[in-house]
């Protein structure tokens, strides 16, 4: 096995450190500090200057209690603390720790390991993150990915077997020196945390002071005393030898050792336990989801060793919690892939589905329609005036409709087109970026295209007609802005990986042809009738016309908005008359805007309904 091919996982807890070393045939192997694979996150500063760390300061704090620090992570609003009258910088007593866990790396692999990753509670903001990536470039570790605890843990379920179906959702109860409780959503992407809520109260550091203050004997030294150090070092072992024996013997400084039960254990910790549970409630309902819709509760940490954890959230929930096996090591073992063959990350890009051949004709649509509208405004207005001075009856609508249509074939083609260049580059031919950020770049480039083609309309009609591009350009440019913005979010969730919609992009924005072709059809007709020579034989004939076209352009708008046949025909009885009775020269604006504001609207809820808020139906938990 080389060093360099291998994968470091750090979790750097606020009461311990884990970390795991992988290989890319899975193989995985957790580092051992004095024979443990969990190493305590406690430093202390001798008075030569030296750092120690793990169980060597927990056993040198009791003579030099000022220069101990149990947990240097909990700090992060500090820069520098005080010990013993000597200023020190956090950042250095962390990467204390990290040098160790580095040093110990090189041991088992033989040689420093390039590929490094770091466990990060997903509440962390910007600023804490960079401070732990400040930390380990001091303990001399290669530049780390910093990975969520709760999309590890994920990561960890999934390699050990969890059935997990894309949409479901998950909560995960991570419990160690406090409480942090995260909602994810399994996507076609991998997993994204909805949402997370955090007590650094409801944790073992709680459990371990309660215990320590219920041992304590009336002549106990205050919280600084050396005396208290050792105690509460004797009682965290006796609270994790609790977790599968009925009473352990504690010993007391400069007294007889006691007898801890369980029974005392439980009455400490439920307390702190409930606040657990609390804390999972608010974050499901932050997620907006109910505990019914979660396809497990999975509680890890070292807390999660704690059989009364299980019976606290199960009264609290209805629901019983999976404690995943040895929970203390989930998240690091999930941020190494362990277990996994290749070094790739926590969850591989989706596949795009390459799009249908048929797909071409939805595009075509549009755009023939585009151009047939175009060409029947520039060529038939109404002009009205002497040989001096004209003045055109323009279809304003028309104008706003063609552009609509033109971004629509737009958006179309190039979405078609970056889906399947991105289905079809496989990781060794790729010629630039990832699936997703190719799709995000066609819709872009396809929405740029679309509003130049839009202003090529306004500026050719301007030219054509001989005036001012203002109003041109007001009709062609406005009613397209709303499906720009639109499209714009839809390209920055492709390019992000949030989420990437069943059966690929090319499908989600297929705008329907049916719509397409029933409101061009119908705005050709109301420009007919409003053009057409007035013979007295044809006049019925040709409002007749009219009233069809603005029929069918209502029918065409419902058809974008609403999707149920019941409602189709519940809206469409009075829009549709509404539509036909506008035909006018002075409404045709109004017309043409109100079917941008339909396709406007289908565009909404596609992003809504189908990326930020799908409705994919869950596992219900048993």
């Amino acid at each position: 096995m080389q060093a360099e091919q291998a994968r470091l996982a750090i979790d750097c807890g606020g009461a311990t450190t884990t970390a795991v070393l992988a290989w890319p045939d899975g193989t995985w192997r957790p580092l051992l500090f004095d024979g443990e694979p969990e190493l305590p996150s406690a430093v202390l500063l001798t008075p030569a200057g030296d750092t120690l760390t793990g169980h060597r300061a927990w056993q040198a704090a009791t003579s030099t209690p000022d220069r101990f620090v149990p947990a240097p992570r909990h700090s992060p609003e500090q820069q520098r603390l005080s010990i013993a009258d000597t200023e020190v910088d956090v950042l250095d007593l962390i990467a204390a720790t990290l040098r160790r866990v580095a040093e110990q790396a090189q041991i088992t692999g033989g040689l420093p390991v390039e590929d490094v990753r770091l466990v990060v509670p997903a509440g962390w903001g910007p600023r804490r993150r960079t401070r732990l990536r400040h930390a380990a470039h001091r303990a001399g570790l290669a530049q780390p990915r910093l990975i969520e605890a709760p999309i590890a843990v994920a990561g960890h379920l999934l390699a050990t077997g969890a059935q997990l179906p894309v949409g479901s959702f998950i909560a995960v109860c991570d419990v160690g020196a406090g409480a942090e409780v995260s909602v994810l959503r399994r996507g076609s992407a991998g997993f994204e945390v909805l949402a997370t809520l955090a007590d650094p109260a409801a944790g073992g550091t709680t459990i371990d002071d309660a215990l320590t203050a219920a041992l304590a004997t009336p002549g106990s030294a205050s919280s600084g005393d050396g005396a208290r150090w050792g105690l509460l070092a004797s009682v965290r072992a006796a609270k994790h030898a609790l977790a599968d024996r009925a009473a352990v013997t504690v010993p007391l400084p400069d007294t007889s050792a006691v007898v801890l039960t369980t029974a005392v254990l439980h009455e400490v910790a439920r307390p702190v336990l409930d606040r657990v549970a609390h804390l999972v409630k608010e974050t499901i309902a932050a997620a907006e989801i109910s505990v019914h819709d979660l396809a497990g509760v999975y509680c890890v940490g070292g807390v999660a060793r704690l059989p009364l954890l299980t019976e606290v959230l199960t009264e609290a929930l209805g629901v019983t919690p999976i404690v995943v096996a040895d929970p203390a090591m989930a998240a690091v073992r999930g941020a190494a892939d362990a277990g996994a063959a290749g070094p790739g990350p926590v969850a591989a890009p989706p596949e795009v589905p390459v799009p249908p051949v048929r797909r071409a004709a939805a595009i075509a649509v549009p755009g023939f329609v585009s151009l047939g509208l175009i060409s029947q405004f520039l060529l038939t207005p109404e002009w009205h005036g002497s040989l001096m001075y004209q003045e055109a009856l323009l279809n304003w609508g028309e104008l706003a409709m063609a552009a609509v249509f033109a971004l629509i074939a737009a958006l179309g083609a190039g979405t078609v087109l970056a889906s399947t260049l991105a289905a079809r580059n496989t990781p060794g031919n790729a010629p630039m970026g990832s699936a997703g950020s190719q799709t995000g770049t066609g819709i872009l480039a396809s929405a740029s295209l679309g509003v130049a083609v839009a202003g090529m309309y306004a500026v050719v009609g301007s030219l054509y007609i001989g005036y001012p591009a203002n109003g041109f350009l007001r009709w062609a440019l406005l009613p397209i802005a709303p499906t720009v913005a639109v499209a714009a979010v839809m390209a920055l969730i492709a390019v992000r990986q949030w989420r990437v919609p069943v059966g690929g992009w090319s499908q989600l924005l297929a705008f329907p042809t049916g719509t397409v072709i029933t409101a061009g059809a119908g705005m050709a007709l109301i420009q007919y009738s409003l053009v057409a020579d007035r013979w007295p034989h044809l006049v019925l004939w040709i409002d007749l016309a009219g009233r069809v076209g603005g029929l069918l352009l209502g029918v065409g708008t419902v058809l974008a908005v609403v999707r149920q046949p019941i409602l189709r025909l519940i809206l469409g009885a009075p829009l549709t008359v509404i539509t036909a009775a506008l035909v006018s020269w002075q409404a045709t604006g109004i017309l043409g805007v109100i079917y941008a504001i339909a396709v406007a609207v289908w565009w909404l809820r596609q992003l809504w309904s189908e990326l930020l808020r799908p409705d994919i139906p869950a596992r219900p938990l048993r």
